[in-house]
C-alpha cells in the first residue's frame, strides 16, 4: 500500500524570466491590514482587493498560458483579510511596498499528512450508551478539508439522517455529475477549489482516496459487512455516523495548494460548519503570524468552530510536530489492538508475528523455502531491495524497510525478480510499528527486533529457510495502544511552552471507505473494493473530529476550548493492560510523543471540569511570545496594545496541560476550571510527579455549588533537590471527585531540548 500521508516537504512554485521571454506570473496569497470599513457594503470586498493590483497590461505574444485566466484567484473574507492572485516579480515587489499590505506568501504545495475503531474506543450502539444518546453526532456539521469524496459510497448514504440545520449556507457541486451520487442529508455540501477543481474527474470527486477515507472515519454512516479482501470484517461507521458532512476539496491527489486550503477554510466558516477536520501537514514551525493556517483557524474558533488537525508524519524526530497553534487540537497517531496477522517461521523453529493485508489462499511461501538477504553484502540498495540479483527467484527475500511509503513498491520489485515471498523488516528507528499493507506477493512486515533475529539466523547457517503463513484478523493484541513511529513529536518550534501534540487517536491500519485512486495503482480498477486500510496522523485526526462532533451534539453551548479540554483531561495515559502507553520502541511514551494521552470518548462527554478559553484569552499569550502589537494584529485582525493587556507566559495560558521551563527558582501559575458536571461537587488535588520535582496546589480542594461555576487555583513547581534534573520530568495533576478524574499533564522539559 502506498499511503497518502507523506513526510512534510514544502515545495515552492518558482518561476523565472529568461532572456527576452515575457515575465511569468506566480501565485501568491496576499495578507492585508483589516480595512476600516470592512464588513460594510460601501466597497465590495472583491473591488477593494482588486484595487491593490496594477492595471492589467496587454498580454504579449507568447505569454500564453502562464498569464491566462483572472488575476485574482480568491477573495478571502472570513478567515483572512486578503486575497490570492497571480503576480509578476515586479508586481509582487511593488505590492509589498503598498500601504495596507502585510505580507506576500508564494504558493506552496502541502502534503496530505473503520470497523474496529468505535469498539476499541468504547463506542457502542446500545440504547443506554452516550453514543446513542448523542444521536451519533446528530445535527452537527463536520467540514472536511481534504481531497473530496466518492459520493456514491454507501458510507455517505443518509439513512436515519435529519435534514441539514437551518443555519446551513453551503453549496453542492455534485449535482452536475451523472451517476456519481450527490448531496443528501449526510453530505450536505461539497465544493472544489483551484487546481483541485481541474483534473480528470469532475469536482469535488476524490481522485486520491484520502478524502473518502478521512470523511468516512469522521462521520461515515453505518455499513454492514465491511471488510478489505475478507479481513477486518464488521460494521463500519465513523465516530459521528449521524453528523452531517461538508466537503471542501482543496487537494488533488497528494498536492494541496496553500491558496486552496485557505479558500476551503474560508468557505467552511462562511457555510456554517461546527467542526473542521484537516488531515494536511500545513506548518513548518513558523511563528503563528507567519502561519496562514494558524491565522485562518483563529478566525474559525472565533466563530465557535472546533478545529482538529494532523500532528504530521515526520516522527520520531523531536520537534517535528506541525499544526501547533494552541487553538487547534493537534492529533498524534496510535495503534489499536487489531492485527492482520502473518507469521514467519525459520528453519531453526523460531517464529515471528508480522502483518500483511494480502492474505493469499494459494500461498507460494507457505512451505520452507530458501531465505536470501541481498543486503548482507553491505550494498544499501540491495538491503532495501531496490535492486536484486536473479538468484532470488523462488526464494523468500529479506528486505529492510525503505520508509513506510515504499513498502508495496519493495514487494513489487521482489515479485518482478520472481521472488516467492518477502520478509520486510523495520529499520531501528521504526521499532515495533508494522503496517497491514496490500502487498502483491506473500509478505510479512516484522519489527526491527524480529528482523535482527532473522538476520542473525540467516548469518548463522549455510542453508537458511523460511516460510510465511497467514492467520487473518486477530483482536486483543498487546501492547495496545502504542504510538506509531511516524507520528510527529513535540516540542513545538513555534511555541515550545505549550504541550504538542495534544492527544493521540487511532491512526494505524484504519479501515474506512475507499475510492479508486491513482495513488494505489494496484487497485485502481477494482471497483468492488469499497473499503481500504490506511495509516497516518491523517487517519487519527478525523477520529478526534468525529468524537468532537459527538461532544458538540451533547453539549452544543461548549466552546472549542472546552471541547478540547474535555478530550485531553479525560484521555488515557495507560494502555488496555493498565500500564503506561508505549512508543514505537516499547518504551514509556512521553507527553511530547502522545500528547495528554489516548482518546477516551466515554469519559470525554462527561469530563466534570474543563479549562475554558475565549478567543480573546489567547491575545495576552500571543503578546507574551514577543510578536508585538503588529504581529498579534496580523492574527486577530484588530488593533492590539500588548502593554495594556499584560502579556503572559506560555505556562500561564489556561491550557489543559502545563509545560514549565524550570530553572533554579520556583514557578507559580494560575489555572481556572469550570464545573460542567453536577452541582455541589467537590474535587481534591492529587499530584503524581517524580521525587525530583515538588508540586504544590493551592487550594488543594475545590467546591462547586452550581453548574458552570468557575474556580481558580495556583500550581507551584520547584526542584525538590539542589541540582536541577537535566533529564527533565513528567507527571500529572488530577482533580478527583467520586465521579471524575480530571487529569492535566505536567512537563518539565530537559535543560536542553533540540527542536
Amino acid at each position: 500500500m502506498r499511503t497518502l500521508v507523506l513526510v512534510p516537504v514544502l515545495l515552492l512554485l518558482l518561476g523565472a524570466c529568461h532572456g527576452q521571454q515575457p515575465e511569468q506570473r506566480k501565485n501568491y496569497v496576499v495578507h492585508l491590514e483589516p480595512r476600516d470599513d470592512e464588513g460594510s457594503a460601501a466597497v465590495p470586498v472583491e473591488d477593494w482587493h482588486r484595487s491593490f493590483l496594477p492595471e492589467a497590461a496587454p498580454t504579449s505574444a507568447g505569454d500564453g498560458g502562464a498569464d491566462a485566466g483572472p488575476r485574482i484567484i480568491y477573495s478571502y473574507s472570513h478567515v483572512l483579510t486578503g486575497f490570492a492572485a497571480r503576480l509578476s516579480d515586479a508586481e509582487a515587489e511593488a505590492l509589498r511596498g503598498r500601504a495596507g499590505c502585510i505580507r506576500l506568501y508564494p504558493e506552496v504545495f502541502l502534503p496530505l499528512a473503520t470497523t474496529h475503531s468505535p469498539g476499541f474506543l468504547g463506542l457502542q450502539t446500545g440504547k443506554d450508551g452516550f453514543w446513542s444518546r448523542s444521536g451519533f453526532g446528530r445535527g452537527v456539521v463536520i467540514g472536511l478539508v481534504d481531497t473530496g469524496i466518492l459520493p456514491s459510497h454507501p458510507s455517505f448514504g443518509d439513512a436515519g439522517m435529519p435534514p441539514p440545520p437551518k443555519k446551513w449556507k453551503g453549496a453542492c457541486e455534485f449535482k452536475a455529475i451523472a451517476g456519481a451520487g450527490g448531496c443528501n442529508n449526510k453530505v450536505i455540501g461539497a465544493r472544489a477549489f483551484g487546481s483541485a477543481a481541474v483534473n480528470d474527474t469532475a469536482p469535488p470527486v476524490d481522485d486520491a482516496g484520502h478524502g473518502t477515507h478521512t470523511a468516512s472515519t469522521a462521520a461515515g454512516n453505518f455499513v454492514e459487512n465491511a471488510d478489505v479482501r475478507g479481513n477486518a470484517h464488521g460494521t463500519a461507521s465513523g465516530m459521528a455516523p449521524h453528523a452531517h458532512l461538508a466537503i471542501y476539496k482543496v487537494c488533488s491527489r497528494s498536492r494541496c495548494s496553500i491558496m486552496d486550503v485557505i479558500a476551503g477554510l474560508d468557505a467552511a466558516v462562511k457555510d456554517g460548519v461546527d467542526v473542521i477536520s484537516m488531515s494536511i501537514d500545513v506548518s513548518d514551525g513558523a511563528q503563528f503570524n507567519y502561519d496562514l493556517v494558524a491565522v485562518a483557524t483563529y478566525k474559525a474558533i472565533e466563530r465557535g468552530i472546533f478545529v482538529s488537525a494532523a500532528a504530521g508524519n515526520a516522527g520520531p524526530a523531536a520537534g517535528s510536530v506541525s499544526n501547533c497553534a494552541p487553538w487547534i487540537l493537534t492529533v498524534a497517531a496510535g495503534t489499536t489492538d487489531r492485527a492482520i496477522r502473518t507469521t514467519v517461521k525459520l528453519g531453526n523453529g523460531q517464529e515471528f508475528d508480522g502483518e500483511s493485508l494480502f492474505q493469499p489462499h494459494n500461498n507460494s511461501a507457505g512451505r520452507p523455502l530458501p531465505l536470501v538477504f541481498p543486503g548482507a553484502s553491505g550494498d544499501p540498495d540491495a538491503r532495501g531491495c531496490s535492486s536484486l540479483p536473479d538468484s532470488v527467484s523462488g526464494k523468500v527475500v529479506l528486505c529492510e524497510s525503505r520508509g513506510f511509503k515504499e513498502h508495496v513498491e519493495q514487494g513489487q520489485t521482489v515479485k518482478a525478480y520472481s521472488g516467492a515471498g518477502m520478509i520486510l523488516m523495520n529499520k531501528p528507528e521504526e521499532g515495533y510499528t508494522t503496517f497491514a499493507n496490500a502487498h502483491v506477493l506473500p509478505a510479512s512486515h516484522v519489527s526491527n527486533t524480529a528482523g535482527s533475529k532473522i538476520t542473525a539466523y540467516f548469518k548463522s547457517t549455510p542453508n537458511p529457510t523460511a516460510s510465511i503463513t497467514f492467520k487473518g484478523t486477530v483482536l486483543g493484541i498487546s501492547p495496545a495502544p502504542t504510538v506509531a513511529f511516524f507520528s510527529s513529536r513535540g516540542p513545538s518550534k513555534a511555541s515550545p511552552g505549550i504541550l504538542k501534540p495534544d492527544i493521540s487517536g487511532p491512526g494505524m491500519n484504519i479501515l474506512a471507505a475507499w475510492a479508486p485512486s491513482e495513488m494505489h495503482p494496484e487497485f485502481v480498477d477494482d471497483v468492488s473494493l469499497a473499503f481500504f486500510m490506511e495509516s497516518g496522523t491523517s487517519m487519527s485526526t478525523p477520529h478526534l473530529s468525529g468524537i468532537a462532533a459527538v461532544i458538540k451534539s451533547l453539549h452544543p453551548s461548549w466552546s472549542p476550548a472546552a471541547i478540547k479540554s474535555a478530550l485531553m483531561t479525560s484521555s488515557d495515559p495507560a494502555d488496555k493492560a493498565g500500564v503506561p502507553v508505549k512508543d514505537e520502541q516499547y518504551r514509556r511514551a512521553s507527553f511530547f510523543t502522545m500528547g495528554a494521552g489516548y482518546v477516551n470518548p466515554s469519559r470525554a462527554v462527561d469530563p466534570g471540569l474543563v479549562y475554558d478559553l475565549s478567543p480573546n484569552d489567547y491575545i495576552p499569550y500571543l503578546c507574551g511570545l514577543g510578536y508585538g502589537d503588529d504581529g498579534v494584529k496580523e492574527i486577530v485582525h484588530r488593533r492590539v496594545d500588548c502593554a495594556k493587556l499584560k502579556p503572559i507566559t506560555e505556562a500561564e495560558l489556561n491550557y489543559p496541560s502545563l509545560v514549565v521551563k524550570l530553572l533554579s527558582q520556583p514557578i507559580t501559575v494560575r489555572r481556572t476550571v469550570k464545573n460542567v458536571g453536577k452541582a455541589n461537587s467537590v474535587y481534591t488535588a492529587v499530584v503524581d510527579m517524580p521525587k525530583e520535582v515538588s508540586v504544590t496546589v493551592r487550594p488543594p480542594m475545590l467546591r462547586f455549588s452550581k453548574v458552570d461555576e468557575r474556580q481558580s487555583f495556583t500550581v507551584t513547581v520547584r526542584w525538590a533537590g539542589k541540582q536541577p534534573a537535566v533529564a527533565g520530568a513528567e507527571g500529572n495533576l488530577k482533580w478527583v471527585s467520586p465521579e471524575h478524574v480530571v487529569r492535566s499533564p505536567i512537563v518539565v522539559p530537559p535543560a536542553k531540548v533540540v527542536v
